[in-house]
């Protein structure tokens, strides 16, 4: 498996402790299994290494930096969150929507040639230590995608996970079948198609049930929506920020978020946040 590895040093505050983490940072060729065509926006990469050497270790809420190859338009590489990761077939599932030029070139890629990739990169979602809590994972559009292996990690520790997602119609639910393998799951659509009709935050589920942590990823508005249901009812709750990340690593200052510790790189700060160290409330 050809690849040159690095070291990051992340810090993460959390309530009552710090934590200090050292992960090896991998930029490795990974070979296409499978390129899945979801629907007409929505496609998932199934990626293996080329030499059946395994995977390196990555946390759910993490992401991968992706090389756009042979294109003329897209310098600079493209982030995608985790979305699965199979250790038993040894793949790295990245479920990814057509946004523009380099998501639309990534999604022709053909199964045996090979993706270029930095892995893995940023936070990761924090794990209570009490498994009797009730968990609920929020995932609105391609914000879905890093519940997935959360969900999968959460029931593999013996939590139990209550899922609810949201899309504009029943054809934007992606992995629903996965998602049922983890946990119950609830739905939304803004038309009506598929389980209640509008947003997330609107859910009978949130009127009917008592959570003790939120995680969510999706849309700004959507998670902004969220972090208010969480403060409001005292419920601990992590964000997945979606900032715009072209390096990864915290130096092209793109993803710069302001926080209660002033400025802070998403790609390398994040992308996971407690909302508490957010100012969405201000």
């Amino acid at each position: 498996m050809p690849y040159t590895s690095y070291i990051l040093v992340n810090f993460a505050k959390q309530k009552h402790r710090t934590t200090f983490s050292l992960m090896k940072k991998f930029i490795l060729d990974l070979v296409v299994r499978e390129n899945i065509e979801l629907n007409r926006n929505y496609f998932l990469l199934k990626l293996t290494t080329n030499d059946g050497a395994p995977l390196p270790e990555m946390l759910p809420g993490q992401f991968a930096e992706i090389r756009i190859d042979n294109s003329q338009s897209v310098f600079l590489r493209r982030p995608i969150s985790i979305n699965y990761v199979d250790k038993i077939s040894n793949e790295l599932w990245l479920l990814v929507q057509k946004v523009g030029n380099g998501t639309n070139k990534l999604s022709q890629i053909k199964a045996g040639e090979l993706l270029n990739l930095v892995l893995p990169l940023g936070s990761s979602f924090t794990i209570p230590s009490d498994n009797d809590k009730k968990l609920l994972l929020i995932g609105g559009g391609v914000g879905t995608a890093p519940m997935l292996y959360l969900g999968s990690r959460l029931k593999e520790l013996g939590f139990e996970v209550t899922f609810l997602l949201g899309a504009r119609t029943k054809n934007d639910l992606l992995q629903l079948n996965q998602f049922e393998m983890f946990g119950k799951v609830f739905t939304t659509t803004e038309d009506g198609s598929h389980g209640e009709k509008g947003y997330v935050t609107q859910h009978s589920v949130l009127k009917e049930k008592i959570f003790d942590q939120i995680y969510t990823c999706g849309p700004k508005p959507m998670m902004k929506a969220v972090a208010s249901y969480a403060y409001k009812n005292d419920i601990e709750c992590e964000v997945s920020l979606e900032n715009t990340m072209a390096c990864g690593i915290g130096v092209c200052l793109c993803c710069v978020e302001k926080t209660t510790e002033g400025h802070v790189c998403v790609c390398k700060d994040g992308p996971v946040m407690n909302i508490k160290k957010l100012l969405w409330q201000n």
